[in-house]
């Protein structure tokens, strides 16, 4: 099957409204502390779920992992592992910049990072920037950009026009901490697309082996989310270990509960399922994307946050997140909005432009 733009471009905002969801079920989790609930659905993200479906749509997919040279392996583990770094730590990213320039430099760090790192690390950014669809696939790469930077600045006119509540994510402003912390957060987000980038031989093992080119890098994502495991999980024992929190997996009370009160277990770990796999939906679909994106697969990177901020975006007004933004705000959104839709439609065409050459 040879590649097709179109269809890569419609898989990857099915996995960007996979991502953008998946922090609705989380939401209603009740009585369970941070560190246990996202631990709980970590387990479904990064380590039932990628099992799962890689074994249900890859052959021989323990073969396949088995017959990978180590090095391949241990490149995927490690930038998987120092992704999950990045996204640690872009929470602390909002506190210490807030909204606006916070999500402009750690999403904009993201978004170059991971889709120009791969074609600069193996040489051939200079090839694409060539040809008329590369010009037109890194233009769209630089209007995505630009509607980052236009969605985060309405979210810090919303915070302006809603104020007090809404403005004190900004309280402990820091510029140099905020941008190291910025950097360093953006940087190792992108990590992820590195991580996919090194899997290329398991999935040419994987095709060998006879899967479908739709599923060649599920085995991939075994290995990469397993490095994100690595450090999510080490942190989130660290907290559980300090707040004492490991009993509310099986139906201690938290902190913030009252007296004779404690989690609905059943409902908590459902939710948790639910979350953690509309996680994983949005590399399963990722993949998928990236497959039919030909030579200009780097680009996908791109697509994928893009879809990631629209779709979060229009999330926050079904939730009526952007409720009291004054027009001036809502327009400037609707903009970012716009551009996003317009980076994915330019990229595609210069993905199309170059599968038809």
């Amino acid at each position: 099957m040879g590649a097709n733009p179109l269809l890569g471009v419609i898989f990857h905002w099915i996995g960007g409204f996979s991502s953008a969801s998946f922090y609705v079920p989380y939401k209603r989790i009740k009585l369970w502390s941070w560190e246990v609930f996202w631990l709980a659905g970590g387990l479904f993200s990064w380590l039932i779920a990628p099992w799962l479906f890689a074994s249900i749509q890859t052959k021989d997919l323990l073969g396949v992992l088995s017959a990978t040279p180590r090095e391949t392996l241990m490149w995927c583990w490690f930038w998987g592992a120092m992704w999950g770094f990045g996204g640690l730590t872009f929470g602390l990213t909002m506190r210490y910049l807030g909204l606006s320039l916070g999500m402009a430099v750690a999403l904009g760090l993201t978004t170059v990072i991971g889709t120009m790192g791969p074609p600069i690390f193996d040489g051939t950014l200079g090839q694409i920037a060539a040809t008329t669809s590369g010009k037109l696939t890194l233009l769209g790469i630089l209007i995505t950009l630009a509607g980052i930077i236009v969605v985060a600045r309405a979210g810090n006119a919303k915070e302006a026009d809603l104020g007090g509540e809404a403005s004190e994510g900004v309280a402990e402003f820091n510029l140099r901490k905020g941008l190291l912390i910025a950097t360093f957060s953006g940087v190792m987000s992108g990590c992820f697309a590195w991580g996919l980038a090194a899997g290329q031989p398991i999935r040419d093992l994987t095709l060998a082996a006879g899967t479908d080119p739709l599923s060649q890098g599920l085995p991939v994502l075994c290995v990469v989310l397993a490095g994100g495991l690595t450090t999510n999980a080490l942190w989130c024992a660290y907290l559980i270990a300090r707040n004492r929190s490991f009993g509310q997996f099986f139906g201690a009370a938290s902190a913030e509960a009252q007296p004779g009160e404690g989690p609905n277990l059943l409902a908590n770990w459902l939710l948790a399922a639910l979350g953690g796999t509309l996680w994983y939906g949005q590399f399963f679909f990722y993949t998928m994307g990236e497959s039919q994106m030909g030579e200009y697969g780097f680009s996908s990177w791109t697509l994928h946050m893009a879809s990631i901020i629209l779709f979060s975006t229009l999330w926050g007004f079904a939730l009526r997140e952007w409720k009291g933004a004054s027009p001036r705000t809502r327009a400037l959104v609707w903009t970012g909005i716009g551009l996003l839709v317009g980076s994915t439609i330019v990229i595609g065409a210069g993905n199309m432009l170059q599968a038809s050459a």
